[in-house]
């Protein structure tokens, strides 16, 4: 097979898992990172046996195809169009851009420059999650009429080793847990045409008391509880919360509720089940066996499903487009907040193609 090769920018706490990811995907070869931190570089370059590269030099290096952009947020959009720009493919984590206006600017450049762009998660590519694209499908609990998405927690100061990101523009947990959430259900049931939504910040300084940084003060710059309401384009409607400033809650991660039964999804962050059912005649819910493969951390299937797609020249599945309308959606709860109405999106997206059943570990085509 013909490996394609990938760089990665980024060597953070997020870039282990991508870089063992060719050990997972039979069409993915990483050879490269980058770092703004040298030493950072080196180290996961030494730990994977690869390269370790100047940003530059990465960009620089003809023989690689995709770069996969591990920055924080506030850089997504400058790198990934650098990427672009050097003629590329580009995919980088999760949210797309920090405003609308950057995504656009991202599609534009992909276009102009003919080279693809994909983003994180790539999580509804798991098994737990196309078991239920496909029950949707197959009619399992009839027309899609209403959807609930809860992210309870009280954020991460007690764990990230530098967590001061998830509280400035970027983070928060709308843009941070947000696009799990709301890509499974795009995937899953469309696009959305409106929404609506409250925020409000509940503690505006945080401390942390994970290490390293112990005892340091964040300044809190994002909303930090944000609920939403979604009318989707098929006509369903919607229902999201996802908080950083709640200590627990009793709330499913994601339903779907149909008019002839309702779908319990697994947490959008994992790629495993459980899935569960209960059908208008069920006295209680019932465990579905998984249809699909990839129910383990698979993160990186978003790349190898670009890469396969560049070969037989089909549309990716984790796409940019994809991941503008998830922003669009994200931003849009904030600007409803802000403006007391109902928000318009003005972008749209169609449904990434399901996988197939019957892969063979390491493939995302038959």
């Amino acid at each position: 097979m013909n490996r394609t090769k990938v760089g990665i920018i980024g060597c953070g706490n997020i870039s282990s898992i991508y870089l063992k990811s060719d050990k997972t995907f039979d069409n993915l070869e990483i050879v490269a990172c980058a770092d703004l931190d040298p030493a950072r570089a080196q180290a996961r370059a030494a730990e994977y046996n690869i390269k370790a590269y100047t940003v530059d030099q990465l960009l620089a290096d003809p023989d690689l195809e995709i770069v996969v952009n591990l920055t924080i947020p506030a850089a997504h959009a400058e790198v990934s169009t650098a990427v672009l720009n050097a003629g590329k493919h580009a995919y980088h984590e999760k949210p797309f851009a920090l405003n609308r206006a950057d995504g656009r600017k991202i599609l534009e450049t992909a276009q102009t420059q003919h080279r693809r762009v994909g983003c994180a998660p790539d999580t509804f590519l798991g098994g737990g999650l196309q078991t239920c694209r496909k029950l949707i499908d197959d009619g399992a609990i009839g027309e899609p009429i209403a959807a609930t998405a809860f992210m309870m927690s009280h954020g991460h100061e007690t764990w990230h080793p530098d967590p001061a990101f998830y509280y400035k523009p970027g983070g928060g947990p709308m843009f941070d847990m947000g696009p799990y959430y709301l890509t499974a259900l795009v995937s899953i049931m469309g696009a959305v045409k409106r929404v609506t939504g409250s925020t409000r910040i509940t503690f505006p300084e945080r401390t942390i008391t994970s290490q390293p940084k112990n005892g340091e003060k964040i300044r809190v710059e994002v909303p930090t509880h944000v609920t939403g309401l979604l009318e989707f384009a098929n006509g369903a409607i919607g229902t999201i919360i996802q908080t950083f400033d709640v200590w627990s809650a009793n709330l499913p991660r994601l339903e779907i509720y149909g008019t002839e039964g309702s779908l319990s999804l697994p947490d959008p962050n994992t790629f495993g089940g459980p899935v569960r059912i209960r059908r208008a005649a069920d006295k209680e819910w019932q465990d579905v066996p998984l249809t699909h493969i990839y129910t383990e951390n698979s993160r990186g299937i978003g790349v190898a499903d670009m890469a396969a797609a560049i070969r037989s020249h089909r549309p990716h599945r984790a796409s940019g487009e994809l991941a503008h309308h998830v922003l669009d959606i994200m931003q849009a709860f904030h600007d409803a907040a802000d403006q007391g109405k109902h928000i318009e999106l003005t972008s749209t997206c169609e449904r990434p193609a399901a996988l197939p059943v019957g892969l063979k570990p390491g493939a995302v085509e038959l």
